[in-house]
């Protein structure tokens, strides 16, 4: 995103740990989204739906005197809080995620998420066709993907740079209820000219033993030329019977102008207990040109409820218009 503001800040009294801040600076972004949209398929018809999306984000930071960075990030998203259950500022509440940071070369960055962060794992578990199955939530059919513990009260930490273009990170969610405490850690590396590749592995830890979680997340992607080629898998093992999972996914794109790009994913999701792998499949266009993308998408699923035998069979289709400023 582009900045569209910022106001520079002096700070007369400000302390942290008995340090002061010299100065600081706000920045504040902001996105908008309008999408026209459809499902269809296996008995259903759901016409043409539309929505809209709009947030700011607010980010700001200074230098202390002992030559560390403290930051903050605030988002500013009407009613995103809607399906989130056991909080006080449900549904209506203009407020999403917001999370600080501590910074410095020698130390790495450590990051507290109050709300809506993702834990180390869960930062990289976004398949390579970009998921695909949760398009399908909106048609009421299909499969969740499940992951480690991620949300609110989260703790990021990022090694300082030991190895050049390999990054670590690690995280910690507290006990929260009767559920237990969760761990996850990543790495990515990014060292050699076009290629990026991960390895992420979290707990979903609960009160009882007997339903913890452990998910693994391996993940590359190469870029030579106008061509990209990624794959994903995320392997998810549980101790509640046929809870396990395995999502496997590719994605081919080709930019054909730094304007014009399109691309081809598939995804296909493995689950204990049953016969039927849910497949899905997207074909994606897009068209940038300043802040503004235009994009169209085509996408199927088969077999979303892991059955043949149900209607779980669907098409979509989307026109998006977002813009960042």
């Amino acid at each position: 995103m582009n900045n569209f503001k910022k106001i520079g800040l002096t700070a007369l009294a400000a302390s942290l740990v008995s340090t002061s801040v010299f100065a600081g600076e706000v920045t504040v972004a902001g996105s908008a989204s309008m999408t026209v949209e459809g499902y269809t398929g296996d008995s259903q018809d759901a016409g043409k739906g539309f929505s809209m999306g709009n947030q700011l984000t607010f980010t700001g930071g200074g230098e202390l005197d002992n030559g560390m960075t403290v930051g903050i990030s605030f988002v500013l998203d009407q009613g995103d809080d809607g399906t989130t259950t056991g909080t006080a500022h449900n549904g209506t509440s203009p407020f999403d995620n917001h999370s600080i940071s501590i910074s410095s070369d020698a130390m790495g960055t450590f990051v507290m998420h109050g709300e809506g962060g993702s834990n180390a794992q869960a930062a990289i578990d976004t398949t390579a066709a970009g998921d695909i199955w949760d398009t399908f939530d909106g048609a009421n059919v299909g499969t969740a993907v499940s992951s480690s513990t991620s949300g609110a009260d989260i703790m990021v930490y990022t090694l300082p740079s030991m190895v050049d273009g390999l990054s670590v990170s690690a995280s910690y969610s507290p006990q929260q209820a009767a559920a237990a405490s969760s761990t996850a850690y990543a790495l990515t590396y990014t060292g050699f000219d076009g290629l990026s590749a991960s390895y992420g592995k979290g707990e979903a830890n609960t009160a009882a033993s007997s339903t913890d979680a452990d998910t693994t997340t391996m993940k590359a992607s190469y870029a030579y030329g106008s061509f990209t080629v990624a794959y994903s898998n995320n392997d998810y093992q549980s101790n509640v019977a046929d809870a396990d999972q395995e999502t496997s996914s590719y994605k081919l794109s080709y930019t054909v102008s730094d304007a014009v790009s399109v691309s081809y994913g598939h995804e296909e999701i493995e689950k204990e207990g049953t016969t039927t792998d849910a497949e899905f499949d997207k074909i994606s266009a897009s068209y940038t040109s300043g802040g503004m993308t235009v994009t169209a998408t085509s996408a199927e699923s088969k077999n979303a409820i892991h059955s043949t035998g149900a209607l779980d069979d669907r098409d979509y289709w989307s026109l998006g218009l977002s813009f960042a400023f």
